[in-house]
């Protein structure tokens, strides 16, 4: 059980008010002598004071938590929505399929919230799979939208997308935790992936979690360069690519809550 600020505040406070009265009642006993009945109204009088500054100081703490929660989510609201803006943009720059960015981070949400992921974490993995090809700003038109296969030399600029996309959000206060899937998304789970070829677990869950949404949706949806693949081939994919490719625990997750997880993906972020 999480014990709130604000009575942990006032508890202490109306606790060490206590031990004063207690104190300095017996203190003030043992000094007057036949003013037993002077000092116990006393000492009520204090706790009367101790107990009604003591609720006033947890209505005062508890008011001011909740304005600064507001204000918090607001300002986070106000983030998203501009990150929203920028991603608009990146998705209709590299000709991805409506609305990529919006869609693979609803379902990787979701897709972490059954994996267990909360609070901090789950807003750093939201974050991060919205921005999840940020680093590809910096990469040619040329080479991003090619409508062939790239050659190896293309291939080479295009593997640089993570590390970029990194080190931009390392420059942003309150998105460096964010960039987990930015960084790790093209990691494999046998250590076959880029830019740091980790493997298993040692790549970030946050990361784990977006690549087998993202390999999905890459596969479901038309891009330049392929048509859509049908829903049953996609899914025989996931299977195939688990412990491999993929997280395979994770991809049994994903399968498991499928229609759950499609779902999301359908319905528009506000």
């Amino acid at each position: 059980m999480t014990i709130s600020p604000q009575f942990r505040t006032a508890f202490f406070y109306v606790l060490l008010s206590a031990l004063w009265i207690w104190f300095s009642d017996h203190a003030l006993n043992a000094l007057v002598r036949g003013q037993a009945e002077l000092t116990f109204l006393q000492s009520l009088k204090g706790w009367l004071f101790v107990l009604s500054t003591g609720v006033l100081l947890y209505w005062m703490i508890g008011r001011d938590l909740r304005r600064l929660a507001a204000a918090n989510q607001t300002l986070s609201n106000g983030h998203k929505q501009s990150l929203r803006v920028l991603v608009s943009a990146m998705d209709i720059r590299h000709r991805e399929t409506g609305d990529h960015s919006d869609r693979v981070m609803r379902m990787a949400a979701g897709l972490a919230r059954l994996a267990g992921v909360r609070g901090e974490a789950l807003r750093n993995l939201t974050f991060g799979a919205l921005l999840h090809d940020i680093g590809k700003l910096a990469l040619p038109d040329a080479i991003l939208i090619k409508p062939g296969k790239l050659d190896d030399e293309e291939m080479a600029v295009m593997r640089r997308h993570p590390k970029l996309g990194y080190e931009l959000l390392q420059q942003v206060d309150f998105l460096r935790e964010a960039s987990d899937i930015p960084h790790s998304h093209h990691e494999r789970w046998d250590g076959d992936g880029y830019p740091q070829r980790l493997c298993g677990e040692a790549i970030p869950l946050a990361a784990r979690i977006f690549s087998v949404v993202d390999v999905w949706d890459a596969l479901i949806s038309a891009r330049v360069y392929k048509p859509a693949w049908p829903e049953a081939e996609v899914l025989d994919y996931l299977r195939d690519a688990a412990g491999s490719q993929l997280d395979p625990n994770l991809v049994a997750l994903f399968l498991e809550h499928y229609d759950e997880l499609k779902a999301l993906g359908r319905t528009p972020a506000h």
